[in-house]
Protein backbone atom coordinates (compact mmCIF):
# COMPACT_ATOMS: atom_id res chain seq x y z
CA UNK A 1 0.00 0.00 0.00
CA UNK A 2 2.78 2.44 0.96
CA UNK A 3 4.65 1.64 -2.22
CA UNK A 4 1.48 2.39 -4.20
CA UNK A 5 1.17 5.80 -2.55
CA UNK A 6 4.83 6.60 -3.19
CA UNK A 7 4.49 5.53 -6.85
CA UNK A 8 1.48 7.82 -7.20
CA UNK A 9 3.46 10.74 -5.80
CA UNK A 10 6.39 9.90 -8.05
CA UNK A 11 4.07 9.83 -11.09
CA UNK A 12 2.47 13.10 -9.98
CA UNK A 13 5.86 14.81 -9.87
CA UNK A 14 7.06 13.42 -13.21
CA UNK A 15 6.69 16.75 -15.08
CA UNK A 16 8.68 18.61 -12.43
CA UNK A 17 11.30 15.85 -12.39
CA UNK A 18 11.73 16.21 -16.18
CA UNK A 19 11.72 20.01 -16.10
CA UNK A 20 13.99 20.33 -13.11
CA UNK A 21 15.88 17.32 -11.68
CA UNK A 22 16.67 15.66 -15.01
CA UNK A 23 18.00 18.97 -16.34
CA UNK A 24 20.30 19.25 -13.32
CA UNK A 25 21.49 15.66 -13.84
CA UNK A 26 22.14 16.26 -17.55
CA UNK A 27 24.09 19.38 -16.67
CA UNK A 28 26.38 17.79 -14.07
CA UNK A 29 26.85 14.48 -15.89
CA UNK A 30 28.54 16.14 -18.84
CA UNK A 31 30.85 18.42 -16.88
CA UNK A 32 34.34 17.62 -15.66
CA UNK A 33 34.73 20.45 -13.19
CA UNK A 34 32.72 22.70 -10.89
CA UNK A 35 33.17 26.22 -12.21
CA UNK A 36 31.30 29.51 -12.47
CA UNK A 37 29.68 28.53 -15.76
CA UNK A 38 28.21 25.42 -14.12
CA UNK A 39 26.76 27.47 -11.26
CA UNK A 40 25.23 29.91 -13.75
CA UNK A 41 23.53 27.12 -15.68
CA UNK A 42 22.31 25.57 -12.45
CA UNK A 43 20.87 28.95 -11.47
CA UNK A 44 18.99 29.12 -14.79
CA UNK A 45 17.48 25.64 -14.27
CA UNK A 46 16.34 26.45 -10.73
CA UNK A 47 14.71 29.74 -11.73
CA UNK A 48 13.08 28.02 -14.72
CA UNK A 49 11.52 25.44 -12.37
CA UNK A 50 9.96 28.29 -10.33
CA UNK A 51 12.20 27.84 -7.33
CA UNK A 52 12.29 31.66 -7.33
CA UNK A 53 15.19 34.09 -7.59
CA UNK A 54 15.69 34.64 -3.85
CA UNK A 55 15.49 30.94 -2.98
CA UNK A 56 17.74 30.03 -5.92
CA UNK A 57 20.41 32.47 -4.76
CA UNK A 58 20.23 31.13 -1.20
CA UNK A 59 20.41 27.52 -2.41
CA UNK A 60 23.41 28.19 -4.62
CA UNK A 61 25.18 30.04 -1.81
CA UNK A 62 24.69 27.02 0.49
CA UNK A 63 25.89 24.63 -2.23
CA UNK A 64 29.01 26.70 -2.95
CA UNK A 65 29.79 26.68 0.78
CA UNK A 66 29.41 22.89 1.02
CA UNK A 67 31.55 22.37 -2.09
CA UNK A 68 34.32 24.39 -0.42
CA UNK A 69 33.95 22.77 3.02
CA UNK A 70 33.81 19.20 1.71
CA UNK A 71 36.39 19.87 -1.02
CA UNK A 72 34.07 18.43 -3.66
CA UNK A 73 35.54 18.24 -7.17
CA UNK A 74 33.10 15.96 -9.04
CA UNK A 75 30.13 17.89 -10.57
CA UNK A 76 27.96 14.77 -10.26
CA UNK A 77 27.93 15.22 -6.49
CA UNK A 78 25.99 18.49 -6.89
CA UNK A 79 22.72 16.62 -7.47
CA UNK A 80 22.97 15.00 -4.03
CA UNK A 81 23.92 18.34 -2.46
CA UNK A 82 20.90 20.00 -4.05
CA UNK A 83 18.64 17.20 -2.80
CA UNK A 84 20.10 17.57 0.71
CA UNK A 85 19.58 21.35 0.80
CA UNK A 86 16.03 21.22 -0.61
CA UNK A 87 15.12 18.60 2.00
CA UNK A 88 16.47 20.89 4.75
CA UNK A 89 14.36 23.84 3.52
CA UNK A 90 11.18 21.78 3.25
CA UNK A 91 11.66 20.05 6.61
CA UNK A 92 11.58 23.42 8.36
CA UNK A 93 8.22 24.33 6.85
CA UNK A 94 5.91 21.32 6.98
CA UNK A 95 3.14 20.54 9.43
CA UNK A 96 0.16 18.19 9.60
CA UNK A 97 -3.46 19.07 10.32
CA UNK A 98 -4.14 17.87 13.87
CA UNK A 99 -7.72 17.56 15.12
CA UNK A 100 -7.01 18.81 18.63
CA UNK A 101 -10.16 20.91 19.16
CA UNK A 102 -13.82 19.93 19.22
CA UNK A 103 -15.00 20.91 16.78
CA UNK A 104 -11.87 21.76 14.78
CA UNK A 105 -12.80 24.73 12.57
CA UNK A 106 -10.91 24.92 9.28
CA UNK A 107 -11.39 27.93 7.03
CA UNK A 108 -10.36 27.45 3.39
CA UNK A 109 -9.38 30.49 1.27
CA UNK A 110 -7.86 31.24 -2.13
CA UNK A 111 -8.34 32.96 -5.48
CA UNK A 112 -10.84 31.80 -8.09
CA UNK A 113 -10.27 28.47 -9.79
CA UNK A 114 -7.57 26.98 -7.55
CA UNK A 115 -9.72 24.07 -6.40
CA UNK A 116 -10.95 25.25 -2.98
CA UNK A 117 -14.30 23.47 -3.05
CA UNK A 118 -12.75 20.28 -4.42
CA UNK A 119 -10.11 20.42 -1.67
CA UNK A 120 -12.84 20.74 0.98
CA UNK A 121 -14.71 17.80 -0.57
CA UNK A 122 -11.59 15.64 -0.52
CA UNK A 123 -10.82 16.64 3.08
CA UNK A 124 -14.41 15.85 4.10
CA UNK A 125 -14.09 12.43 2.50
CA UNK A 126 -10.80 11.79 4.29
CA UNK A 127 -12.03 12.83 7.75
CA UNK A 128 -15.24 10.88 7.30
CA UNK A 129 -13.20 7.78 6.36
CA UNK A 130 -11.28 8.28 9.62
CA UNK A 131 -14.58 8.05 11.49
CA UNK A 132 -14.94 11.78 12.18
CA UNK A 133 -18.26 13.62 12.17
CA UNK A 134 -17.81 16.35 9.55
CA UNK A 135 -19.88 19.44 8.81
CA UNK A 136 -19.43 21.64 5.73
CA UNK A 137 -20.23 25.36 5.56
CA UNK A 138 -21.16 26.73 2.13
CA UNK A 139 -19.53 30.11 2.71
CA UNK A 140 -19.09 30.90 -1.00
CA UNK A 141 -22.41 32.70 -1.30
CA UNK A 142 -21.37 34.70 -4.37
CA UNK A 143 -22.07 31.81 -6.72
CA UNK A 144 -25.09 29.50 -6.50
CA UNK A 145 -22.98 26.95 -8.42
CA UNK A 146 -20.46 26.87 -5.57
CA UNK A 147 -23.18 25.97 -3.07
CA UNK A 148 -24.44 23.24 -5.42
CA UNK A 149 -20.90 21.92 -5.93
CA UNK A 150 -20.30 21.69 -2.19
CA UNK A 151 -23.63 19.90 -1.78
CA UNK A 152 -22.50 17.28 -4.31
CA UNK A 153 -19.29 16.73 -2.31
CA UNK A 154 -21.29 16.54 0.95
CA UNK A 155 -23.44 13.83 -0.64
CA UNK A 156 -20.41 11.91 -1.88
CA UNK A 157 -18.69 12.01 1.49
CA UNK A 158 -21.96 11.44 3.36
CA UNK A 159 -21.51 14.51 5.58
CA UNK A 160 -23.83 17.35 6.64
CA UNK A 161 -23.82 20.80 5.10
CA UNK A 162 -24.98 24.19 6.37
CA UNK A 163 -26.00 26.60 3.60
CA UNK A 164 -27.93 29.80 3.05
CA UNK A 165 -29.25 31.11 -0.25
CA UNK A 166 -26.95 32.64 -2.86
CA UNK A 167 -26.06 36.22 -2.01
CA UNK A 168 -26.42 35.67 1.75
CA UNK A 169 -23.88 36.96 4.27
CA UNK A 170 -20.92 34.56 4.20
CA UNK A 171 -20.02 35.38 7.82
CA UNK A 172 -23.53 34.35 8.93
CA UNK A 173 -23.14 30.97 7.20
CA UNK A 174 -19.82 30.35 8.97
CA UNK A 175 -21.30 31.41 12.32
CA UNK A 176 -24.35 29.14 11.93
CA UNK A 177 -22.17 26.20 10.89
CA UNK A 178 -19.98 26.47 14.00
CA UNK A 179 -23.03 26.76 16.29
CA UNK A 180 -24.58 23.71 14.56
CA UNK A 181 -21.32 21.76 14.83
CA UNK A 182 -21.13 22.39 18.58
CA UNK A 183 -24.73 21.31 19.17
CA UNK A 184 -24.44 18.22 16.92
CA UNK A 185 -21.14 17.02 18.33
CA UNK A 186 -19.19 17.41 15.07
CA UNK A 187 -15.43 16.81 15.08
CA UNK A 188 -14.57 19.04 12.11
CA UNK A 189 -16.12 22.08 10.40
CA UNK A 190 -14.81 22.89 6.91
CA UNK A 191 -15.72 26.42 5.85
CA UNK A 192 -15.72 27.26 2.14
CA UNK A 193 -15.20 30.90 1.12
CA UNK A 194 -15.71 32.76 -2.13
CA UNK A 195 -12.75 32.78 -4.49
CA UNK A 196 -11.42 36.31 -4.62
CA UNK A 197 -8.71 38.15 -6.41
CA UNK A 198 -5.99 38.86 -3.88
CA UNK A 199 -5.64 42.32 -5.48
CA UNK A 200 -9.19 43.40 -4.51
CA UNK A 201 -8.88 45.12 -1.13
CA UNK A 202 -12.62 45.16 -0.34
CA UNK A 203 -12.94 41.41 -0.86
CA UNK A 204 -9.95 40.72 1.35
CA UNK A 205 -11.49 42.96 4.05
CA UNK A 206 -14.68 40.91 3.85
CA UNK A 207 -12.66 37.72 4.30
CA UNK A 208 -11.18 39.19 7.50
CA UNK A 209 -14.74 39.86 8.70
CA UNK A 210 -15.79 36.24 8.08
CA UNK A 211 -12.83 35.09 10.17
CA UNK A 212 -13.65 37.57 12.97
CA UNK A 213 -17.28 36.42 13.16
CA UNK A 214 -16.17 32.78 13.48
CA UNK A 215 -14.34 33.78 16.66
CA UNK A 216 -17.65 34.99 18.12
CA UNK A 217 -19.25 31.59 17.52
CA UNK A 218 -16.33 29.75 19.14
CA UNK A 219 -13.28 31.06 20.90
CA UNK A 220 -10.08 30.78 18.83
CA UNK A 221 -12.01 29.76 15.69
CA UNK A 222 -10.93 29.23 12.99
CA UNK A 223 -8.16 26.95 14.28
CA UNK A 224 -6.72 26.54 10.80
CA UNK A 225 -6.80 28.90 7.82
CA UNK A 226 -5.70 26.95 4.76
CA UNK A 227 -4.71 28.81 1.61
CA UNK A 228 -5.28 26.75 -1.53
CA UNK A 229 -2.77 27.52 -4.28
CA UNK A 230 -2.64 26.23 -7.83
CA UNK A 231 0.91 24.93 -8.44
CA UNK A 232 0.64 25.75 -12.15
CA UNK A 233 0.52 29.50 -11.39
CA UNK A 234 4.17 29.45 -10.34
CA UNK A 235 5.59 32.63 -8.83
CA UNK A 236 2.14 34.25 -8.60
CA UNK A 237 1.52 31.83 -5.71
CA UNK A 238 4.06 33.79 -3.64
CA UNK A 239 2.21 37.10 -3.94
CA UNK A 240 -1.09 35.33 -3.16
CA UNK A 241 0.44 33.81 -0.02
CA UNK A 242 1.73 37.19 1.14
CA UNK A 243 -1.58 39.04 0.69
CA UNK A 244 -3.81 36.32 2.14
CA UNK A 245 -1.47 36.04 5.14
CA UNK A 246 -1.86 39.77 5.76
CA UNK A 247 -5.67 39.52 5.56
CA UNK A 248 -6.41 36.33 7.51
CA UNK A 249 -3.09 35.10 8.92
CA UNK A 250 -3.02 31.73 7.15
CA UNK A 251 -1.73 28.71 9.07
CA UNK A 252 -0.89 26.48 6.12
CA UNK A 253 -0.85 25.99 2.37
CA UNK A 254 -2.58 23.38 0.21
CA UNK A 255 -0.83 23.10 -3.14
CA UNK A 256 -3.08 21.61 -5.82
CA UNK A 257 -2.40 20.43 -9.39
CA UNK A 258 1.25 19.53 -8.77
CA UNK A 259 0.81 16.72 -11.27
CA UNK A 260 -0.04 19.26 -13.98
CA UNK A 261 3.09 21.38 -13.85
CA UNK A 262 6.80 21.15 -14.62
CA UNK A 263 7.37 23.99 -12.16
CA UNK A 264 6.91 22.18 -8.85
CA UNK A 265 9.90 24.15 -7.59
CA UNK A 266 7.28 26.58 -6.28
CA UNK A 267 6.97 24.21 -3.28
CA UNK A 268 10.56 25.11 -2.33
CA UNK A 269 10.00 28.84 -2.91
CA UNK A 270 6.90 28.93 -0.67
CA UNK A 271 8.62 27.03 2.14
CA UNK A 272 11.78 29.13 1.91
CA UNK A 273 10.38 32.63 1.40
CA UNK A 274 6.98 32.64 3.10
CA UNK A 275 7.64 30.75 6.32
CA UNK A 276 4.20 29.14 6.01
CA UNK A 277 3.90 25.35 6.43
CA UNK A 278 2.84 23.32 3.39
CA UNK A 279 0.22 21.00 4.86
CA UNK A 280 -1.28 19.20 1.87
CA UNK A 281 -0.47 18.59 -1.78
CA UNK A 282 -2.69 17.45 -4.63
CA UNK A 283 -1.23 15.07 -7.22
CA UNK A 284 -4.39 13.88 -9.00
CA UNK A 285 -8.17 13.96 -9.26
CA UNK A 286 -9.17 11.31 -6.70
CA UNK A 287 -9.93 11.99 -3.04
CA UNK A 288 -6.85 10.05 -1.94
CA UNK A 289 -4.66 12.17 -4.24
CA UNK A 290 -4.87 15.00 -1.70
CA UNK A 291 -2.21 13.95 0.76
CA UNK A 292 -0.27 15.18 3.76
CA UNK A 293 2.91 16.91 2.69
CA UNK A 294 5.85 14.79 3.80
CA UNK A 295 9.12 16.64 2.96
CA UNK A 296 11.31 13.53 2.92
CA UNK A 297 8.87 11.57 0.78
CA UNK A 298 8.45 14.55 -1.57
CA UNK A 299 12.21 14.95 -2.10
CA UNK A 300 12.69 11.19 -2.56
CA UNK A 301 9.89 11.08 -5.15
CA UNK A 302 11.22 14.16 -6.94
CA UNK A 303 14.81 12.89 -7.18
CA UNK A 304 14.03 9.19 -7.72
CA UNK A 305 15.21 7.63 -10.97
Amino acid sequence: MVKGLFSKLKDGLSKTRKGFVEKVENLVNFRTQIDEELYEELEEILIGADVGVTTTMNLLERIRKLVRERKIKDPKELTELLKEEIAAILKDESDDIVLNQEPKVIMVVGVNGVGKTTTIGKLAHRFQEEGKKVLLAAGDTFRAAAIDQLEVWAGRANVEIIKHSAGADAAAVAYDAIVAAKSRGADVVLVDTAGRLHTKTNLMTELSKVKRVMGKAMEDAPHEVLLVLDATTGQNALSQTKIFTEAVDITGVVLTKLDGTAKGGIVIAIASEMGVPIKLIGVGEKAEDLRDFDPEEFVEALFSK
